[in-house]
């Protein structure tokens, strides 16, 4: 499905070419009640060839008046979010008046009444092309303004905004103008908000959430500036340009889409950071590592912003990387590569072999629907991974001078791949260029194999890359442990003629494991040979290092997804070893796969059960294993999750009916809010609670994490009326975007594949309508969260691959279709290796 609303790179390199957009003053009216909000913007902006036309992008409610030069302009003429300017001066003002809706979708300025005090509170989402739904602008990342903006609120409410603002009236907010930045980056936080506020190194900083989150925030406020602190001593340690905004304001804002954004002194964050339960460390190390991310896009994105959306990797791969390596550098969480190892990369690597996989950097972009769509495990994941090569090639030092040189040449402006790569092998004296064009400009994932004494490389396009990375070489200890023998660092060229085989030294005597990429520095799948294989197996848990047990992990993960380890295979791994795992990050990454992909998606039916119950033996395990334990880091968290995600016969429900009337698991921990709605989910699942229950925990706690439960709860009930609401809900309703997840994951459950197996024909069918309907934001849900995975039949795949044929289908939607199709296949297969 077309939209004649959506930017081509070709129309935004004309408007680049004739306008130079100085300044906008925005002034927005937040009183005019629950559906819409006033916007008035004033834009002044240079023409290069006077007398010329070009358009402005505006998306109203109703458009009241615009004004070009003194001139009156025919509202009328505004067409899909375009209104024509004609007859262009050399120096022109615009004056555009409209009333804007609100939404509810995460996309503009969203609206959301908290269900806990009934406070209303709005946010603006700008980013990619959402922000003419709050303001007039000329919406494309190289037309830099100077922006100044004056909101009038509500007298009770605090709005916060990308610069120093201050209450100059009741209810009347006036902020300093910012420097130059693009227009996706407008925002404006406002409601009853609380805020908690410090300072660092000069720059004013600020924590703001909705007051029914005010205890939590209060309670993780310290932990929150203490990481903002360092990552700002960091980057000002390795950047010459100090962070260039004027204050650094974090709101954790409810609904959001995203995991935050970076608007320059006003990150908007997901409120789930804002903790209400407990949480593993590995939880903490993540939000950690958002607020370090966005802190990165200081510079890579808002100090010097890409030039068009087929650079997105210079904001997002860059900002990636960053928070991984300042985490782990200066922060407590120093084994944050291993997170990135055992869950943030596989994102990449999945991204990276499906049919929708893109280079990197691709060649072009040829406008924002399909911009929207590099928003992915490529660009964040494999990017951040590949950023961690050019690294390790150049050396840090040479890097960080070009990145330094980058910024100067192009503070407060756009900038290109090229001009980065220009600056990286003027510092270095390399050939950078080369470099990127195997690493940047290609796609797909290099596999490296251990067999007769030598590393094999290929890859799945032919075109090999260069790496940087180590092979560790482990023995066996008197005792029976493994220990590591050797690590040798390994340089392979990419470039060999031939299969691209290349040497590899002996190995120290009684060696019996060689791991390659075993610190994981480089972007590759790795395969044992049969010996090394052979060895994980039985002693995968014995290998002393976290991340290379990670590593060993992922490699197992991979084969199942590619059809070379039978399902059943890997769940024998994961009794084996998993049991006696210190790590979280481990843990919690091998248990969600072994349940959410080869439990639920990749073993035939009968064979659920089974794997389910082995699942639960170890999660039973580990909780044996911490109950006397004090539990700092959250290993008995995960495996109290784990032994309710598979509860599964008469005798596990009651057992989770007893938790949750004591309010706690025997030995701890109490059940908090976001365990007892889990619970309870499982409980409703399994027919053995319903509506009086989940009214009575609704009433207990109500909160929009409960609406989300009980949405979910209700969904999940084992009844044909109770599937029907849901399905009309998510389908025919008007849910917002959460709401409409936990309508989903409530909805498709294995166990009730049989009362599901007319909706999931009715998936297909309905898809379509449904996401044109809501919206990218939306149809995102839909072709995740509302995707029928654990239906792996060659019938599903057959109804995937004909809905792909329907010409109606938008790019978010078909984008979505055509990946989960992908996994689908992949479960198929595997389901395959069992015999059945």
């Amino acid at each position: 499905m077309s939209d004649t609303s959506i930017l081509t790179r070709t129309e935004a390199a004309e408007r680049h070419r004739l306008l130079d957009v100085r300044t906008v003053h925005l002034d927005l009216d937040l009183t005019r009640g629950r559906e819409v909000f006033g916007s008035t913007t004033v834009i002044r902006f240079g023409c290069t060839t006077p007398g010329a036309a070009t358009s402005v992008d505006v998306k109203p409610a109703a458009l009241h008046r615009v004004v070009l030069n003194g001139r009156e302009l025919d509202v009328t003429t505004l067409r899909n979010g375009r209104l024509p300017l004609t007859d262009l001066a050399a120096d022109n003002e615009l004056t555009v008046e409209a009333d804007m809706a609100y939404s509810h979708t995460g996309e503009g300025m969203h609206r959301f009444t908290d269900p806990a005090d009934g406070e209303d509170y709005v946010y603006t989402q700008s980013f990619l092309d959402d922000g003419p739904r709050v303001f007039a602008s000329f919406d494309q990342p190289d037309l830099k303004a100077r922006y100044t903006v004056s909101v009038t609120a509500p007298q009770q409410w605090t709005v916060v905004g990308n610069s120093l603002g201050r209450q100059t009236s009741p209810g009347r907010w006036e902020f300093d103008t910012t420097p130059a930045i693009s227009s996706y980056l407008l925002a404006v936080v406002a409601g009853p908000l609380h805020s908690v506020r410090a300072e660092h190194d000069g720059i004013p900083l600020g924590l703001h959430c909705r007051r029914s989150l005010a205890a939590h925030l209060d309670a993780d406020a310290a932990e929150l500036l203490e990481i903002t602190r360092q990552g700002f001593d960091h980057y000002h340690r390795v950047f010459r340009h100090r962070y260039p905004f004027d204050s650094y304001d974090q709101c954790f804002v409810p609904e959001f889409n995203a995991g935050a954004m970076e608007n320059p002194g006003c990150v908007t964050l997901r409120d789930e950071y804002v903790f209400r339960s407990a949480v593993t460390d590995t939880r903490r190390e993540e939000r950690a590592m958002v607020v370090i991310h966005e802190m990165a896009h200081m510079w890579f994105g808002d100090l010097v912003t890409m030039k068009w959306w087929d650079d997105l990797w210079l904001n997002e791969s860059f900002a990636e990387y960053m928070a991984y390596s300042v985490t782990a550098a200066s922060t407590r969480f120093t084994g944050a590569w291993t997170g990135f190892a055992a869950d943030r990369k596989p994102w990449g690597y999945d991204a990276d072999q499906r049919p929708s996989t893109h280079p990197v950097a691709p060649g072009t972009v040829e406008d924002t629907a399909q911009a929207l769509q590099n928003f992915d495990g490529i660009s964040y994941a494999k990017g951040a991974a590949v950023l961690r090569q050019l690294v390790a090639w150049l050396g840090e030092e040479t890097f960080l001078t070009g990145v330094n040189d980058y910024f100067d040449a192009h503070a407060f402006g756009n900038a290109t791949l090229d001009d980065l790569l220009r600056a990286l092998a003027a510092a270095s004296g390399r050939d950078v260029h080369a470099w990127a064009d195997r690493w940047l400009r290609t796609s797909g994932v290099d596999t490296l194999r251990v067999a007769d004494g030598r590393i094999e490389h290929t890859s799945a396009d032919g075109a090999l890359r260069p790496h940087q990375l180590t092979a560790g070489h482990y023995r066996r200890t008197a005792d029976g442990a493994l220990e590591l023998a050797d690590r040798v660092p390994l340089d392979l060229p990419g470039d060999l003629p031939g299969d691209g085989a290349v040497p590899l030294d002996p190995p120290a005597d009684g060696t019996e494991l060689t791991l390659l990429n075993d610190t994981d520095l480089s972007y590759v799948k790795i395969r044992l040979d049969p010996a090394s294989w052979r060895t994980a197996r039985s002693s995968l848990g014995a290998v002393p290092e976290e991340l290379a047990r990670a590593v060993l992990w992922g490699a197992a993960r991979d084969q199942v997804r590619d059809g070379e380890l039978a399902p059943g295979e890997y769940l024998r791994l994961v009794a084996d070893h998993l049991p006696g795992e210190t790590s979280v990050h481990l843990m919690d990454a091998v248990l969600s796969f072994a349940r959410d992909f080869v439990a639920d998606c990749a073993l035939p039916p009968a064979e659920r059960p089974a794997a389910l119950a082995e699942l639960a033996r170890v999660c039973r395990t580990l909780l044996r294993r911490t109950e006397n334990e004090p539990d700092r880091t959250g290993l008995r968290l995960v495996a109290v999750r784990g032994v309710i995600a598979t509860a599964a016969d008469e005798a596990d429900a009651a057992e989770l009916r007893d938790w949750l009337a004591a309010g706690t698991v025997p030995g701890g921990p109490e059940l908090d809010p976001d365990l007892r709605w889990q619970l309870l989910a499982r409980l409703c699942v399994l027919g053995a609670a319903g509506e009086p229950e989940i009214a009575a925990e609704l009433a207990a706690d109500p909160s929009d994490t409960s609406e989300q439960g009980a949405a979910r709860c209700r969904a999940a009930l084992p009844d044909p009326a109770a599937k029907e609401a849901a399905w009309q809900a998510l389908f025919h309703g008007e849910l917002s975007n959460y709401l409409a997840a936990a309508t989903a994951k409530g909805l498709w459950q294995p166990e009730q594949a049989e009362l599901l197996d007319e909706l999931t024909v009715r998936y297909f069918e309905e898809l379509a309508p449904a996401a044109a309907r809501r919206g990218p934001a939306l149809a995102r849900v839909l072709t995740t969260a509302a995707f029928p995975a654990f239906a792996a039949t060659e019938r599903t795949v057959r109804a995937a691959e004909a809905c792909l044929t329907d010409p109606d289908l938008t790019v978010a939607t078909r984008r979505g279709l055509v990946d989960q199709l992908d996994t689908l296949r992949r479960a198929a297969r595997a389901r395959a290796l069992t015999g059945q």
